[in-house]
């Protein structure tokens, strides 16, 4: 008789009786096989029950983690659609066998309603040209010298535009597609891809004695017509090929063009796909830091590199450095400072000079700074107003996907406005978290403290502070025996509610409590159990709370008691002025 299906999950062996069939979750054989006169072919038969079972409960796993992953990347699916990222593909990426990849996960993402604008790399390309043709490339300092011969390899090598083009056209599969049922609307996924003479750009000229020839400096991004294209759902490729006003073709840096088309367009994000990663002196990736860290180690290696004394020279111009002193991002003399479309990058006297934020040369090549080359670029970028800005090695798979819908990423992240006035408390800050939590304590919210109770915790008060106010605190409380900590204390001035100070400072303890060894979070509550819960924290019963804490609960308040598990950092590090001394390469 043929096998059957069970109706409803069997026990993890059982054999029936009086049937004609042997079932294993869900896993159904003819009896027949199972016949004990014939010992090889039940041992054959369950040997196949065997295989089946584990290929049936490896499938099962493999569903629960796509569920697990497609609902912790949803808020990012969310936060990401509508946003423009700038990318740019270093040349190493470009000339290689990752970029296929990389450009797949760029059309999902496209589809998930991200605009893209896309700058790759060439340099790899036109110095392999040159020497098939006997030349060698020419670098004085972060620039090429673009000679006849140069520009015609660069020309030659700008046609990966069109590689680029053609891998990003085809879309989805329609095989994948076809099982929710023909529809015409599935012939007009495949992705449109717009290029042209987005860049206006003029001769860098006789610098230092040194002619630079046909070697470009950006002098205008043309923002409408890209942004026309990226409305019309088209993803656009920036090539470094600029145009002069009188006709000459020009070839311009590629991190001089993604930085000036990141600050013209005020993209989302600047995204450096690299071919490695950024390490700390442990050699553990460096996933996070501030632009205040990035900022300050770049000053740090001014002396050893050019390009981060180039950066220190850039954001330090005019009216001093920008530093911690972090610029509004709607400030109006924002880009008189850097780049002004139409101009190119100021240098305080119109032109555009020795002030285009480029990298390159000898000593991005060699690696002999290891990316600082890249972490400067996208502290510029910050500096400029730019919110974020990723660094990732694009020879690992999937590490866009990874960077943009997980929690840690998998690169490093450069953020100008998050933790931003975010430190510890000090004695000075105590009218300041009083005038804040005293509202909370007077309506039942907050329990009472007195001022010598809140002077013994201030060392586990974290605020923030703006213009010299303090506009929201929060406290943690470690418990090393346990591995837990209680977050407590969380308020936010009045005025500066719904705008985010809460989560931020949130995720800014979830990370030091990780940074301390810490596993899990706690909190009591009375009121807010409804904005703690949308943050991933469970209600839990009193015994999860550590002996000593129970101890000194007092009860008739009726509060709830929350939980929230910590994700581990994976070995990478976070907010730790400390590690973030020297950048390595892979």
């Amino acid at each position: 008789m043929a096998a059957t299906s069970c109706s409803k999950p069997p026990l993890p062996f059982a054999r029936a009786t009086g049937g004609e069939t042997f079932c294993r979750n869900h896993i159904t054989i003819p009896l027949s096989n199972l016949n004990n006169k014939n010992p090889t072919n039940s041992r054959r038969a369950l040997s196949i029950c065997n295989c089946l079972f584990s290929a049936s409960t490896s499938m099962e796993k493999e569903q629960d983690r796509f569920v697990g992953w497609f609902r912790e990347a949803w808020p990012y699916i969310r936060g990401h659609s509508g946003c423009t990222f700038v990318v740019v593909i270093s040349a190493e990426i470009v000339s290689s066998s990752f970029l296929d990849s990389i450009l797949q996960d760029i059309s999902l993402l496209h589809g998930l309603g991200i605009k893209f604008i896309l700058v790759p790399g060439t340099h790899t390309e036109i110095d392999k040209l040159l020497t098939e043709r006997g030349k060698k490339g020419k670098y004085v300092g972060r620039y090429r010298v673009t000679d006849f011969d140069s520009l015609e390899a660069a020309k030659e090598a700008s046609s990966v535009r069109l590689t680029i083009e053609a891998k990003l056209s085809p879309g989805p599969s329609m095989l994948s597609l076809r099982r929710h049922g023909m529809n015409s609307r599935w012939h007009e996924l495949a992705v449109s891809v717009a290029s042209g003479n987005f860049l206006a750009a003029k001769k860098r000229g006789v610098v230092d004695g040194i002619d630079y020839g046909f070697t470009g400096e950006v002098k205008k991004i043309d923002v409408p017509s890209i942004k026309e294209r990226l409305d019309r759902e088209c993803i656009v490729i920036m090539s470094n090929m600029g145009y002069s006003s009188s006709g000459e073709v020009l070839n311009c840096n590629t991190y001089e063009v993604a930085t000036a088309c990141a600050l013209a367009v005020k993209a989302d994000k600047l995204i450096c796909i690299t071919d490695g990663d950024i390490f700390d002196e442990h050699k553990r990736l460096i996933r996070f830091m501030t632009l205040a860290e990035a900022d300050q180690l770049i000053k740090k290696r001014a002396k050893q590199s050019e390009i981060a004394a180039n950066y220190v020279e850039s954001v330090e111009k005019g009216e001093g450095s920008f530093g911690n002193n972090f610029v509004d991002v709607e400030d109006s003399s924002l880009n008189r400072r850097f780049f002004q479309n139409g101009v190119g990058f100021d240098n305080g006297n119109g032109l555009s000079g020795d002030r285009g934020f480029a990298i390159g040369g000898w000593e991005r090549f060699n690696r002999i700074n290891g990316y600082l080359s890249e972490l400067a670029a996208a502290a510029y970028v910050c500096q400029g107003g730019v919110q974020r800005v990723h660094i990732i090695n694009g020879t690992a798979h999937g590490a866009l996907l990874l960077e943009l819908f997980t929690r840690d990423g998998v690169g490093t992240m450069i953020a100008r406005d998050v933790y931003e006035g975010t430190r510890v408390a000090t004695e000075s800050d105590l009218s300041g978290i009083k005038r804040i939590i005293h509202p909370l304590e007077e309506s039942g919210v907050f329990i009472q403290r007195s001022d010598e109770e809140l002077l013994e915790a201030l060392d586990s008060f974290i605020v923030v502070e703006r213009e010299g106010c303090i506009i929201a605190c929060a406290a943690l409380f470690p418990f090393f025996k346990e591995k837990c900590g209680e977050i407590a204390a969380v308020a936010v001035s009045p005025e500066c509610r719904g705008h985010g100070q809460g989560d931020k400072l949130l995720d800014y303890m979830e990370k030091k409590a990780g940074s301390l060894g810490l596993k899990k979070l706690f909190l009591l509550t009375t009121r807010t159990a409804d904005w703690f819960e949308r943050r991933g924290f469970k209600e839990c019963s009193i015994e999860s709370i550590p002996r000593e804490r129970r101890q000194r609960i007092d009860l008739s308040r009726g509060s709830k008691y929350y939980m929230k598990e910590l994700h581990p950092e994976h070995g990478g590090t976070i907010i730790r002025d400390s590690s973030v001394k020297c950048i390595e390469t892979q």
